[in-house]
Order: C-alpha cells, then structure tokens, then sequence
C-alpha cells in the first residue's frame, strides 16, 4: 500500500508540473524573422489549437487559417508561434487581439544584420512532431538579445496557488482534527469494546460448556459403577 500511495503521488505530482507547464504564460526573446497565415490540418492535435467557437473559420477538410510567427532566439535557434485568440475558454488569457498582435509582429521584423529584439509572452509547447506550436499573447520590444523580463505573472499566479493550497491544507488538517480523528477514535473504542465483550462471551460460553461436559461425564460413569466425584 505504501508504494502504491508514493507512484500515486509521483503521477499526481507530473500531471500538475506539466499542466502549469503548459498552461502558465512565458517569456522569450527572440528576433522576428516572419509572419504569415496558413491553412493547417487540426486532428489528433485539436486539444493544442483554440476551440473552434473562438478560432478563425475551420473547413470541411478540419483545415483552419492560423496566423503564424516565426522567430530566432540569441542562440540562433528557430521558434514559432501560432496567434489564436482564446475567448473565455481555458486557458483563460481572454485574448481577442489576435489580428493587432499580428500587424505588432509585422512591425517587429528584422534581419541579423540589423535586429530588432522582442520579449514575447505565450503559453504552451513546441513539439514538431505533432505539429504544436505554442500561442503568442503579447510582445513588447527590449534594448537586446540579452535582455530576460521578469516573469511576473507567472509568479504572481504560482503565489496565489501556493496560498490556495496552503489554505486547503490548513482546513483539512483542522476538519480531520476536529471530525475524523475523534470519529475514528469512537470507532475504535467501540470495535474494542465490542472485541472485549465478545471475548468475554466466548469465555462464559467455554466455562459452560466445560461444566456441562464434567456433568455429563460425571452422569456417564454412575451408569458404569464408577461413583462421582464430589467437590
């Protein structure tokens, strides 16, 4: 029971890291190389994409025209970004500004030889593979490549769950003091007790039944010629 109760906690554990890995915003700085829009495929991959409610039209072949940015990090490595608006479904960014993030994007192109850096803020992963692209929410430019803004809401956000839960914790610390312990306790005074009549009754129940045997015997060896024994 014990490693079941530890590999229960390592999963739970890796379902919230990679749930706020996911969801919570971040930030990169990075050069913009490119903007455009395509027709892509939503499939399998469709739980990584907007709803469809909030996204731009999707066809009947589930293609949909997502705008998409892409980017060089300092090290020279390639980044891109979908831009979807989100509405009011989770991840809740309540992003509407879709279209202005893309011309804001549009203004920020620059080559390497004269570049202009941006901090983009966005949730999610990049996995080529499956064709993931993590959502831009805002950018705002920065004086170089070097150049890493505090990631504040993010912060902000942990905080406020770090505080929930300390709370929750508190309060079911002070409901299994207050009602199951002493519940539990009242169970088990009453389980011994139950215990300690049921022996006693077992007890009574072998007396009785030794002394009927005796008895018996005693009334068995008259009928032999053997005299009882008298106490």
């Amino acid at each position: 029971m014990y490693y079941v109760k530890v590999v229960l906690g390592v999963l739970l554990g890796l379902v919230v890291f990679l749930f706020l890995d996911y969801a919570l915003p971040s930030k990169n700085t990075l050069r913009i190389t490119n903007t455009y829009n395509r027709l892509t495929d939503i499939g399998a991959n469709s739980m990584f994409y907007a709803a469809a409610d909030v996204g731009t039209v999707q066809n009947a072949q589930g293609q949909r025209d997502i705008r998409f940015i892409e980017a060089v990090r300092p090290n020279n490595k390639v980044f891109v970004y979908r831009n979807e608006d989100t509405g009011w479904i989770w991840p809740p960014y309540f992003k509407y500004d879709s279209s202005n993030l893309q011309a804001e994007a549009t203004n920020f192109r620059s080559d390497g030889a004269n570049p202009q850096w941006v901090s983009v803020t966005g949730y999610g992963w990049r996995i080529p593979m499956f064709s993931i692209y993590p959502n831009a929410i805002s950018m705002r430019p920065v004086d170089g490549p070097n150049v890493s803004p505090l990631n504040w809401p993010a912060m902000l956000i942990l905080i406020v769950l770090g505080a929930l839960l300390f709370l929750l914790w508190r309060m079911w610390n002070q409901f299994r003091q207050r009602t199951i312990d002493p519940a539990a306790k009242r169970v088990g005074a009453a389980v011994d007790n139950v215990d300690a009549r049921t022996d006693a009754a077992m007890d009574r129940v072998g007396q009785e039944f030794s002394e009927a045997r005796e008895g018996f015997t005693g009334w068995l060896d008259t009928w032999r010629g053997k005299p009882r024994d008298r106490k």
